[in-house]
């Protein structure tokens, strides 16, 4: 059975940034070699990786890197330090209807 990951990393100049790969050591490594100029890490490394999530149905990892993607930094670190009442007081419409 086939695996993905999502994953953050946090760059060289402290900012976070959220991907899909069906493997990890893998990408991870890509990212830190420089692979692609263009790329978002390009300019940001070296990377560490922060945090990621397994899944087995690719379209359950692509649903939940764009909901990461969407998330403000504070719950980004939240979720990487397993710290999940933050999540709730982070989210957005928890905070709007308190």
């Amino acid at each position: 059975m086939k695996e993905y990951y999502v994953y953050i990393l946090i760059c060289s100049d402290d900012s976070f940034y959220t991907g899909i790969t069906n493997d990890l050591t893998r990408r991870v490594r890509e990212h830190n070699i420089g692979i692609e100029k263009s790329c978002y890490t390009y300019n940001r490394r070296p990377l560490e990786l922060k945090w990621f999530q397994n899944f087995v149905e690719p379209n359950e990892a692509i649903k939940r890197e764009k909901q990461i993607k969407g998330w403000s930094r504070k719950k980004k670190i939240a979720l990487i330090n397993s710290n999940y009442q933050d999540l709730i007081l982070f989210s957005k419409n928890y905070s709007e209807n308190n």
